[in-house]
């Protein structure tokens, strides 16, 4: 969080340079208030950056048994360009390293899913599910280690967990 705020800080500085060199090639007859805009604009510039750059930097720093199974797209109005093109503000991996067959006889499989969530402070939870690969029904555990069966859900042939845990 702290090199955020500093990273801010130094884009609004570096806009606002660029913004004294505008005024210093007119030989001041560029307003004095883009020195302020630039600034403003160069540090919502970095942040907006930041945003979006967010998903792309949390896969690189994923292992490589992690698959990303699903991802959640935002849109805000106190964010506008976020209708335009909207951001990736939470996402699902899969651990491929905790995919077990308790029962060799059943098409049945067991493994971890961890939620990433895009915050001030980035959330992670995690959540261990059992999926039927025959009838595609996924159904998480409760916090008694037990299967929660209210929850029970059918996933669709295409989807990207469906996939990825029964055909390994």
């Amino acid at each position: 969080m702290i090199w955020t705020f500093i990273a801010t800080i130094f884009s609004g500085l570096g806009a606002a340079g660029i913004a004294l060199g505008i005024r210093a090639l007119t030989r001041k007859k560029a307003p004095k208030w883009i020195i302020p805009v630039f600034a403003g604009a160069g540090m919502l510039a970095y942040l907006v950056y930041g945003e979006y750059d967010w998903f792309d930097h949390k896969q690189t720093q994923l292992p490589d048994e992690a698959v990303v199974v699903s991802t959640e797209k935002y849109g805000a109005p106190w964010r506008p360009w976020t209708y335009v093109i909207p951001q990736v503000t939470a996402f699902t991996v899969l651990d491929t390293d905790s995919i077990k067959r308790d029962n060799p006889g059943q098409n049945v499989v067991r493994f971890n899913l961890y939620r990433f969530e895009q915050s001030y402070t980035d959330a992670v939870s995690h959540k261990m599910y059992l999926l039927n690969c025959d009838n595609r029904e996924l159904v998480p555990f409760d916090k008694e280690s037990q299967p929660d069966l209210e929850e029970l859900r059918t996933l669709s042939p295409e989807d990207r967990l469906f996939r990825a845990a029964c055909t390994e």
